[in-house]
């Protein structure tokens, strides 16, 4: 199905990217033969049930931050990071290096492999669809010029020593903040027109920062730190104690990181409501971990959050996935989408009465959700 411009502008187009290869069983990672192909789809979350536009093979893994996947906001370009495969002969996960660029407005989407010197992680694009940024796992941020549905590698900027993993833009679009994962903090890179360069100002995290998002009011950014699961795997034992997520003004420059939420484990995803008045973090809670592992649960937590008077407080926690994913809020800020990696869904909720609502209308992938963004708002 094509988009035109005209149902790209009024649709709210959410992409997700679906790890079908992987599958995590009683918190191992297994990949069974015969494989499901790894999918990128695209819906309109304008109104529910969301429609299917567009599934299309891709090639993606699980193992990165929740936001390796992008769209413009004409709704006519498409990208996936993280692109993996397994070689079941030496039992070997390969991370590839390129980053797909999907055409999305012809009758037939069409892939493009875009080579670079290391494997993308995090991507965003900004709000006027002429650049994105990809972070990668040498500690470098790649700059991408837009042009319709050409996309060329500009240049790259040294952020960290580690590995960098999510990534989004300001709503003003002149700045980007960017998670340094092993080095800790977050980078602040400033944006002119097409020129990307390192502010060198850095925000305090917690450990392991991993996913951001910032709310369409440009007041707010929120930053899910994952803990010491989110570092180098050393094979220490791992336990399911409480991590945060970290709250950033960022509607005076320079930015500033002013309070630390504490959330359950490894809280893969976060989100901000675009008018900024709701966080929600979807926590794996120790569902990622084996049977007897301390801490160790079921399902994972979904953590709603109010923001009130420059303070966020928790107001209600639900149930939710076997070591879930990303999460992200429509563009009305009483929805939110949540990837339910384990049992291959989307499921939608809704905020009422400061409560979440879990909705009928969840999705069902033939593939493991990982990765999910919407046009920039």
């Amino acid at each position: 199905m094509a988009l035109s411009t005209g149902v790209a502008w009024s649709a709210d187009l959410i992409v997700s990217a679906n790890d079908g290869k992987y599958q995590r069983v009683n918190g191992h990672d297994t990949f069974p033969v015969p494989a499901s192909p790894d999918t990128l789809t695209v819906f309109d979350a304008s109104k529910f049930p969301m429609k299917l536009l567009h599934t299309v093979p891709v090639s993606f893994g699980i193992q990165g931050p929740p936001q390796a996947v992008a769209i413009t906001p004409d709704g006519k370009t498409a990208f996936v990071s993280a692109p993996t495969r397994y070689d079941y002969q030496s039992h070997t996960l390969i991370a590839e290096k390129y980053l797909q660029v999907i055409a999305l407005d012809g009758t037939k989407p069409e892939i493009e492999k875009l080579a670079l010197p290391t494997s993308p992680q995090g991507i965003a694009v900004n709000p006027e669809g002429t650049l994105a940024l990809a972070a990668g796992v040498d500690g470098k941020l790649y700059v991408l010029n837009i042009a319709g549905n050409a996309v060329t590698l500009s240049n790259s900027i040294q952020l960290s020593n580690g590995r960098l993993a999510g990534i989004s833009f300001t709503h003003d679009g002149k700045h980007a903040l960017v998670a340094m994962r092993d080095q800790q903090g977050i980078a602040v890179v400033n944006i002119d027109g097409g020129k990307v360069s390192d502010s060198r100002v850095r925000l305090s995290s917690g450990v392991a920062p991993y996913t951001i998002d910032i709310s369409s009011d440009g007041h707010w950014a929120v930053v899910s730190n994952v803990g010491l699961a989110g570092l180098a795997d050393d094979h220490t034992q791992k336990i399911a104690d409480s991590d945060s997520v970290s709250l950033i003004d960022t509607s005076v420059y320079p930015f500033k990181t002013v309070q630390y939420l504490t959330v359950p484990s490894t809280p893969e995803g976060v989100a901000i409501s675009p008018d900024g008045k709701w966080i929600a973090v979807l926590s794996m809670d120790g569902s990622n971990l084996p049977k007897g592992s301390t801490g160790q649960h079921l399902q994972g937590k979904l953590t709603l959050f109010a923001i009130d008077k420059g303070k966020a407080r928790q107001v209600n926690e639900v149930p939710a996935a076997t070591a879930g994913q990303g999460v992200i809020f429509t563009k009305d800020s009483q929805h939110i989408i949540a990837q339910f990696n384990v049992e291959k869904q989307l499921v939608v909720y809704q905020i009422k009465d400061k409560k979440l609502i879990k909705l009928p209308d969840t999705v069902e992938l033939t593939a493991g959700p990982a990765s999910i963004r919407s046009t920039p708002r």
